[in-house]
């Protein structure tokens, strides 16, 4: 099925079309924010609004333009709003023009109350006292609070030859200081995974009295890409590897029957009611001319995500 030729359902309607890898923010005083990866990979957007349906009409402020030259100059990608320790951060990935491929995670900060209409200062890549850095491929940033710790989960690719997309997570010090070393937290295991790329990317945290879960993004951007999970018990040591569960089927895939191809890299936040959500971003078709990666229509979609024997659930009968 191709662009000019899509099967329209009552599930593929767009919440704000093209605006792939969305993120949105339940904050504080009870508005909602909302960024995503713009067509152009160029520069980082955010939309304000008091109720979440009004951020599909709400106007777009540019926070942020890509540089001319050298690191964050290309591909930036996938950025995160979060308000950490009192402060506005923004997580976000950007390539070099000169290495296009030198993809690292970066952060901004707030230097005032208002991400819509202050200014952002360059933090540059997250700070290690012993010099640790980001040596590969890193990408998709996210950041959770779990019982009075910060910790952060990314997507890198470290192997040597043939490149693999793991995700890894480490205690943060604060917003922009890592505390520990990173644990690798799950590697592409399965044949769902292992599509065109061997791809675990994308990580989103949804958290009970209970338990943890992360769900993540696997296999190239076309059709195959699709949603796995982990889960970990809330008691259990989050930088214990072996504490996490995976799940051995994905969670989220393409449905022809519903029109959406592709779905993946969501995000989890509440409504003004209370109820699980979810952002994530799908086409609606599977014929792609050229690189999927470039293909501008991933639209962001929203999802009621309710909760099944403990833990969240994801049918495309909940789209919003």
């Amino acid at each position: 099925m191709n662009a000019e030729n899509y099967r329209k359902t009552n599930y593929n309607h767009p919440f704000i079309e093209q605006r792939a890898d969305p993120y949105i923010l339940h904050a504080p005083d009870g508005s909602f924010y909302f960024t995503a990866s713009v067509p152009a990979y160029d520069k980082i957007v955010l939309r304000h609004s008091r109720t979440l349906e009004g951020l599909a009409s709400a106007k777009e402020h540019t926070v942020w333009t890509k540089h001319e030259s050298g690191i964050m100059s290309i591909h930036i990608w996938a950025p995160e709003l979060h308000f950490l320790n009192g402060g506005w951060y923004i997580y976000f990935a950007g390539g070099d023009r000169d290495d296009v491929w030198a993809i690292r995670p970066y952060v901004l900060k707030c230097e005032g109350s208002d991400p819509m209409k202050d200014s952002w200062t360059e933090m540059g890549m997250l700070k290690r006292a012993d010099d640790f850095c980001f040596n590969d491929f890193s990408l998709d940033m996210t950041v959770f609070e779990h019982r009075g710790h910060l910790y952060t989960i990314w997507a890198e690719k470290v192997n040597q030859g043939k490149k693999i997309s793991s995700l890894y997570i480490a205690e943060l010090e604060s917003p922009t200081v890592m505390k520990t070393a990173q644990v690798l937290l799950t590697t592409p295991d399965y044949d769902w995974e292992r599509v065109d790329f061997w791809v675990n990317e994308g990580p989103a945290v949804v958290k009970t009295e209970d338990r943890i879960f992360v769900t993540f993004s696997a296999s190239a951007t076309g059709a195959c890409y699709c949603m796995g999970m982990l889960s970990i018990d809330a008691d259990a040591e989050i930088l214990d590897p072996h504490a996490w569960k995976k799940e051995r089927m994905p969670v989220l895939q393409t449905s022809e029957e519903h029109g959406l191809y592709g779905p993946g890299h969501n995000t989890f936040f509440t409504d003004e009611n209370g109820n699980l959500v979810t952002s994530y971003h799908a086409r609606q078709y599977d014929e792609i001319i050229g690189d999927p990666l470039y293909d501008i229509n991933r639209h962001t979609y929203l999802m009621d995500v309710p909760f099944e024997g403990g833990r969240p659930v994801f049918r495309y009968e909940n789209n919003r």
